[in-house]
């Protein structure tokens, strides 16, 4: 079977189809973004041209092999055990790489899956159950009541909090955060984020894919079945063994506060104790630090909120006084990317235009 074969027990919205062309035909009824997408899948390049997601700059259109995303596909299957006929939900945007994969995976390993459009509760649409699905954190938040439904989750798209993971440790399903980008074709390392005898401290690296950290501590990966280069990344991680790494932070996102070297990620995953709403912190200039770190909040508060705030951050034991912010701006709504990642700089504008 070569990679542009179709599984002869891939069902699309419990559709079969007996060729490409039936395919094709089916996929002009369901939305415009899935016709472009089997099109391009069944033409005769060996390249599909897939936009970046634009969370840590603009999107760019980056070419990745149709075998390497075969490859891809293959290796899920193979590392959550998930067998032919498995039934799964895509509720992601098919404009960009998660939800493309997804549709990758059902045909190259012959699922049965329903696509719905990526709204915030996707287990609302209707009462079935699924073996496997993928959703962005938002998504996981709004469908806790009913995720039990699926049985195998991957969570990739932002970081899922620490309210979050403890909401999620004594239900059925079994939660995965999961490390990638489009360059490597979704994801090369996953960690349990459920399940206290089996929950994981660390991402872990998926067969065939290698690990190193440059001058900068950023991860670099060697995985040949997906690229044919070595990806260099901007994020920042302590390698724990040859295939295990802890993630702290984007590089491009470290403040430098009167010589502490601060990572946003690690200090939001302590805020998140004890903020309820969308957040994140970033530095800004400052004449006696250099830089001095913030935190923007979503919503519509005042001084008085600002103070107290502060005050109950104070008041976490997990924070040391260099982690809490110096200020605390509010704003009504964060501006995102299409994939629903928040963009810090452009929010930043906001305040400081």
């Amino acid at each position: 079977m070569s990679f542009l074969d179709i599984h002869p027990s891939f069902k699309l919205n419990g559709k079969s189809f007996k060729s490409k062309e039936e395919l094709l035909s089916y996929a002009l009824h369901v939305s415009d973004s899935f016709s472009t997408f089997f099109k391009e899948w069944f033409d005769k390049k060996e390249v599909l041209i897939v936009n970046t997601s634009g969370s840590t700059g603009t999107p760019k259109p980056i070419q990745l092999k149709k075998e390497y995303m075969k490859n891809s596909a293959l290796a899920t299957g193979e590392f959550f055990n998930i067998k032919e006929g498995a039934s799964a939900l895509l509720c992601m945007s098919t404009d960009y790489i998660a939800g493309k994969m997804m549709l990758v995976r059902a045909m190259v390993l012959g699922w049965d899956i329903d696509v719905i459009e990526p709204i915030s509760n996707p287990l609302s649409v209707n009462k079935k159950s699924y073996v496997f699905s993928a959703m962005v954190p938002l998504q996981l938040q709004n469908s806790i009541k009913e995720i039990d439904r699926v049985k195998l989750l991957i969570v990739g798209g932002g970081v899922v909090s620490e309210t979050l993971q403890s909401q999620i440790q004594n239900i059925k399903t079994k939660v995965f955060a999961t490390y990638g980008m489009t360059e490597t074709i979704t994801h090369i390392a996953v960690k349990k984020l459920n399940h206290i005898e089996e929950r994981a401290s660390f991402y872990c690296a998926l067969p065939n894919v290698e690990i190193y950290i440059d001058n900068r501590s950023c991860l670099v990966i060697k995985a040949p079945k997906v690229s044919d280069e070595l990806v260099i990344t901007n994020d920042v991680v302590q390698l724990v063994s040859e295939n295990e790494f802890e993630w702290l932070g984007r590089y491009d996102n470290v403040i430098n506060s009167g010589g502490i070297k601060l990572h946003p990620e690690i200090i939001e995953h302590k805020l998140s104790k004890v903020l309820g709403k969308r957040f994140f912190t970033i530095g800004i200039p400052d004449q006696q630090l250099g830089e001095k770190m913030v935190l923007i909040v979503e919503g519509d508060e005042s001084l008085a909120d600002e103070n107290e705030l502060l005050n109950t951050i104070k008041l976490e034991e997990s924070i040391s006084k260099y982690e809490v912010p110096k200020r605390v701006f509010f704003v009504k709504k964060f501006i995102e990317t299409e994939t629903k990642k928040i963009q810090r700089t452009k929010t930043l504008d906001l305040i400081f235009k």
